[in-house]
């Protein structure tokens, strides 16, 4: 109960006004007769179902089993196909699984058979393609966190596949449209909104609710029972990953070379079309924005808006079927699967941005789509006040992952996707909130002690976004041993770098090299840093050179959404600029920023479009533009300029390919390593000497990187000593031109250009060669990328 004064006792499990301020609601939202004849004992408020014309099937189900959880396709102990149904509802009072038919009639099985807290039932005769929900009787008592309620049809958080959305087939999408308030598990519109979740509403949800659709094994494992065995796997090593993170959608949207009917889907990234351009460029991993199953938030429909990214899961076994161009009974599992197998052989993998910290119910005053019905207590967080959410991830609610039952929901999902869909790893999302035990983030937690022993999950990718939104919940270099990290340090200090806010190159030094300041523990190698400067949120690479102010008009929040933290320089006018200059200048930073990212030691990751200078204009929170302004944008390539961008980065990609002293597997030592006492890393001022103590603190535009091929601790296959070129990197932030002098013996004799990023021109290397000890021109704002020759090295150069 509530101690709030200006609440009264809860009677029957609804709240009543009080007599002298008594709001008579709607006709529609007033309690029905059922709800009126309701026990009103505080003690006991179980409250009865809404009488309901559905039929009740109470023959015919059988035991079934417990596990697995879900619906599964199996034959009964008489050879009888059919489907076993089990469900984890810990607090529930009784389950009616709720099977419906093509003219959407619903038939009622109460599932009698209660094993650990998981209800279940084999029913004779359901094949591949039902479509299914459940209703889960029990306890309406808000202020204890109990919010069961059998008038809403709940999707199984175990169905493998999900037809249809919530309340888009009955009310159409469009600005003033909402989410149907049948989908509540409270009266959404109750006149006294501070108490309006503490009251039921009783009325029927399931015509407005997706199905859960029962999924045959057989029906989607076109390839057998060793689909997915490893040897059929890309199994790329960190050290040589390229990420590229896509949205399954925007990437083909606009794509010429992709038939329309299967543009925006599953089908659409596989197209060969699609493929070419991935290969063309030479990443080794798609980053997938979410596909899980996901909801629109009711306040982007009542803007005429969705959710475009789809960082609002409500089914983590199910493909987006929105993404699905073959259908939504089951089809888009198998287009899924013919998708990663596509990637697959063409040598990348799939890693997938998955959101188990929160999903699309949000705060209490949410609809009521599955957990919540379920078993709300068992699945969420709670605050002190039970009616209430800890919320940890900004969306309204937090998983309980320390919770068996949730820790199980979590890894059982993330098996699946490995063995079943084949993916090859995966992105947590606010990994902070997952890892978090009471309250503190603790390395140590239920969900990081789970992951690491698992013998499937600790073999895959695993990326932790290392912070929430929470106190305590910014983790970057905290994560244990397996785990590789989005570095954020990296973005900010390369971002600060190349727009000239950096007073000395001290952190730069740190991000150029792997991070070891933030990695070097516990055994964690350079990989362990995902270097990025650019994400889905935020702005894109080239909006980042183009503007210094967010311009989010388009998400209807008066621009309030977004962060004002940017870092960005927009190189002399806000927005788009016909002023050949500043263009110019834009497209030269691009390069750098490029250049900077490919040639850093860790795993880069670019984001899609940005090789091709892909706009926003200036929104850095596209989150709900599912329109041209969040798609990739094809005809970019059209352009010479963007088109010499892309080459570029392919170059880069391609360089960083072909030498393993790009992509170090140990982090340096900076010691001397064998007779010549050269070290494997070594940095230089623009006068071609050592940084001393003193130039590390010293203001200061320009820094070369020497990368010695000479000392790289591994070998190869054979067990040989690896042996590269070495490389000397010069990044030169100034706004004006200068020189460089290039070190001398016994760093090297001479220098070969590879990469000058001030030419306009990528198409091939400069391959101009440079006397070690020689000062060599330094465009303003420009990198330098030369390979260190050797006396009698007659190489001609090579892009790589």
């Amino acid at each position: 109960m509530s101690s709030a004064p200006e609440q009264e006792p809860v009677a029957g499990g609804r709240f009543t006004p009080p007599a002298d301020n008594r709001l008579t609601p709607p006709a529609d939202l007033r309690p029905t007769a059922a709800a009126d004849n309701r026990r009103t004992s505080p003690a006991d408020n179980h409250l009865t179902s809404p009488a309901d014309p559905r039929p009740t099937s109470p023959t015919g189900i059988r035991p079934g089993s417990p596990t697995p959880l879900g619906a599964r396709c199996r034959t009964g102990p008489d050879g009888v196909a059919g489907t076993n149904f089990a469900l984890w509802a810990g607090g529930a009072e009784a389950v009616e699984l709720c099977l419906f038919d093509e003219a959407e009639r619903e038939t009622r099985h109460p599932l009698a058979e209660l094993t650990h807290e998981i209800w279940h039932g084999f029913l004779p005769g359901v094949r591949p393609g039902r479509r299914y929900g459940y209703r889960v009787h029990g306890r309406w008592d808000p202020w204890t966190g109990a919010r069961w309620n059998p008038a809403k049809l709940l999707l199984d958080p175990y169905a493998r596949a999900v037809d249809g959305d919530f309340g888009t087939a009955v009310e159409p999408a469009g600005a003033g449209s909402a989410l149907p308030a049948q989908l509540y598990g409270h009266v959404r519109d109750w006149p006294e909104q501070h108490i309006a979740d503490t009251v039921r509403d009783d009325r029927d949800s399931a015509p407005y609710v997706p199905k859960g659709v029962v999924v045959g094994d057989a029906a989607t494992d076109e390839g057998g029972a060793d689909e997915w065995r490893d040897d059929r796997r890309p199994k790329t090593p960190w050290p040589d990953t390229v990420l590229y993170e896509l949205h399954v959608r925007g990437f083909t949207m606009r794509h010429p070379g992709v038939p329309e009917r299967l543009r925006g889907t599953y089908a659409g990234l596989a197209h060969p079309a699609a493929l070419e351009h991935l290969v063309r460029l030479g990443v080794t991993a798609v980053e997938l924005l979410p596909v899980h199953q996901f909801a629109h938030e009711d306040h982007l429909i009542r803007r005429g808006l969705r959710n475009y990214w789809g960082y609002n899961s409500i089914g983590y076994f199910a493909p987006h079927a929105g993404y699905a161009a073959t259908g939504t009974r089951g089809q888009q599992v198998g287009e899924f699967k013919r998708m990663v197998r596509a990637l697959h052989d063409a040598g990348i993998e799939v890693i997938l941005d998955v959101v188990y910290n929160h999903t699309a119910e949000g705060g209490e005053r949410g609809p009521t789509l599955s957990l919540r019905g379920i078993d709300n207590r068992g699945y969420y967080r709670l605050a002190g006040e039970a009616r209430r959410y800890t919320d940890y991830t900004g969306c309204g609610n937090t998983l309980h992952v320390v919770q068996p039952q949730v820790l199980r929901l979590i890894t059982d999902s993330l098996r699946y996707w490995v063995t079943d869909m084949g993916v090859d790893g995966f992105r947590f999302d606010l990994a902070s909130a997952l890892a978090r035990s009471l309250h503190d983030v603790d390395m140590l937690s239920p969900f990081l002690a789970v992951i690491a022993q698992d013998p499937v999950l600790r073999r895959v990718k695993l990326i932790a976004e290392p912070w929430d939104v929470g106190s305590g919940g910014y983790q970057v270099g905290a994560f244990p041993p397996l785990w590789t990290e989005w570095n954020d340090r990296y973005r900010d200090t390369v971002r600060d770098f190349w727009r000239g806010a950096q007073h000395d190159v001290r952190d730069l030094g740190y991000r150029l090299s792997g991070s070891s300041d933030l990695y070097a523990w516990g055994g964690r190698r350079p990989y362990a840093s995902v270097n990025f400067i650019t994400a889905h949120d935020g702005f894109t690479l080239r909006d980042l050179v183009s503007y210094e102010h967010k311009h989010n008009a388009d998400n209807g929040e008066d621009n309030r959404d977004g962060t004002h933290d940017n870092r960005s320089w927009n190189c002399g006018t806000e927005g788009e600029t016909d002023d050949p200059g500043i263009t110019a200048l834009r497209r030269r930073q691009l390069r750098n920023l490029l250049a900077t990212l490919l040639l850093s030691t860790g795993v880069p990751m670019l984001v899609a479009g940005d090789e091709m200078g892909r706009t926003q204009h200036g929104n850095n929170n596209a989150y709900c533009q599912d329109n041209p302004l969040g798609w990739l944008d094809w005809s970019l390539l059209d352009d010479p300029g963007w088109s010499a961008l892309t080459g570029l980065a392919a170059r880069l990609i391609a360089l960083r390919r072909s030498h393993p002293v790009l992509r170090r597997r140990a982090f340096f030592s900076g010691r001397p390593q064998g007779p010549d006492g050269l070290r494997d890393l070594a940095w230089f001022t623009a006068h071609g000497t050592e940084m001393t103590e003193d130039d590390w603190y010293a203001p200061s535009a320009t820094l070369g990187m020497y990368l010695s091929g000479r000392d790289i601790p591994q070998r190869d296959a054979q067990g040989r000593p690896v042996v590269d070129d070495s490389f000397l990197i010069v990044l030169h932030a100034g706004a004006g031109p200068g020189s460089c002098t290039l070190p001398g013996p016994p760093w090297a004799s001479c220098y070969e250009l590879l990469v000058d990023t001030s030419r306009e021109d990528q198409a091939a290397p400069p391959a101009t060669r440079h006397d070690a000890g020689t000062d060599i021109p330094l465009p303003a704002r420009s990198v330098l990328l030369l390979r260190a020759v050797s006396g009698g090295d007659s190489r001609a150069a090579s892009s790589g």
